[in-house]
Parts: structure tokens; C-alpha cells; sequence
């Protein structure tokens, strides 16, 4: 999973250059030593939302971790080629296996807003789910199969052709309503 070693990579290369140690990044993200040490080293994240918030506290856009040559005209991706893939171990604590794959749709546009990927969503492991927030917005098409949005004290069950789009502040799980499920993810965080 290299693409996992390159986010851990940036991670290291921009706490190191802004001279913090791995405590003060974790405070400052509000994340645990462990978690940055095990991200820094090439393990599974285990959701977008810890990346985010280490992203805000080293004062870089998420897409930072993902980028490769910077771009600042169209980026166009064809169809099944997207090179640039994320790995998200979803609430697992071992953090090595993937309950999401994102493929970055923008990862050669170092100018962008917005953050957009095709995301495998495998079926949770368990039935627990940690809501999780973030500022920001996420729209959600799904392109096969069914995901369930946990939103607030609601749930949304979402197929194929349908979408969802919410505001991430308030605290929110998505997965796999059953087998696996493909969708379009658009998710904009302000920096």
C-alpha cells in the first residue's frame, strides 16, 4: 500500500519542517500519538476525518497528502486510471484492513476546493459506527450498490442513482449497506 507511505511521508516531512514532535500533532489534531506514529509509517488510515483534522492542525489542505506535481490548470483522470489510492481502515483498531478505498479524482491539482474520489465501500467488520465531524460539505452519489448515512440521531439508506449531500460539522458514518458499494464522493473543507 504505498500510497499509504506517501500520506505518511507528507505527514512526517510537514510536522518535521514545522519543528513539531509527534505529541504536539496529535494534541493539536486531536488524535493519539499512536495514530500519528502508525499513519507516519505507512499504515491504513482509519477515516477521512482524522486526516482532516491533522491537515487543519499543520495548516495544509487534506488534498496536500495525496498531491504529486502541482497543477494549476485542468486535471483530467481517465476512466479507471486514477493512480492515486487511499486506503481507510474505518473503525478498526489494527488499522490494516481497508473498509474504504479512495481513489483520488484530483490528486494532480494542487489549487483545489473541493476533493473529489470514487470510494469502494466494503461492508463493516461490525455493527458499531463512531460518528465523526468535520467542518465542511460532502456529496455523495452512489454508482453502485447501497450505503447507509448516519447523520446526526438520523439514518439514510442511499442506491444506486440516488445522492446525498450534507453538511460534515455535524456528526456523520457512512458504509456499505450490505455487500460492496461504489460512489462519487465530493467533499469540501474550508482552509
Amino acid at each position: 500500500m504505498a500510497d499509504e507511505n506517501k500520506v505518511g511521508e507528507k505527514i512526517r516531512q510537514l510536522r518535521e519542517g514545522r519543528e513539531m514532535s509527534c505529541e504536539e500533532l496529535a494534541e493539536a489534531s486531536q488524535s493519539s500519538v499512536e495514530l500519528i506514529e502508525k499513519l507516519e509509517n505507512g499504515a491504513s488510515l482509519p477515516s477521512l476525518t482524522p486526516l482532516l483534522n491533522i491537515a487543519r492542525a499543520l495548516g495544509v489542505r487534506l488534498g496536500t497528502f495525496m498531491d504529486d506535481a502541482p497543477q494549476t490548470g485542468p486535471f483530467v483522470v481517465k476512466a479507471g486510471s486514477s493512480k492515486s489510492v487511499t486506503h481507510f481502515s474505518g473503525k478498526n483498531t489494527s488499522l490494516d484492513e481497508s473498509v474504504l478505498d479512495f481513489y483520488s479524482l484530483a490528486y494532480g491539482k494542487s489549487d483545489r476546493h473541493m476533493e473529489p474520489f470514487i470510494i469502494d465501500v466494503h461492508p463493516p467488520k461490525t455493527g458499531e459506527y463512531e460518528l465523526a465531524s468535520h467542518e465542511g460539505e460532502e456529496f455523495i452519489y452512489v454508482m453502485s450498490g447501497e450505503i447507509e448515512v448516519l447523520y446526526g440521531q438520523e439514518s439514510y439508506v442511499v442506491g444506486e442513482g440516488d445522492s446525498i449531500y450534507y453538511d460534515s460539522i455535524v456528526p456523520h458514518d457512512l458504509h456499505a449497506n450490505g455487500d460492496d458499494a461504489k460512489i462519487l464522493a465530493v467533499v469540501y473543507t474550508p482552509f
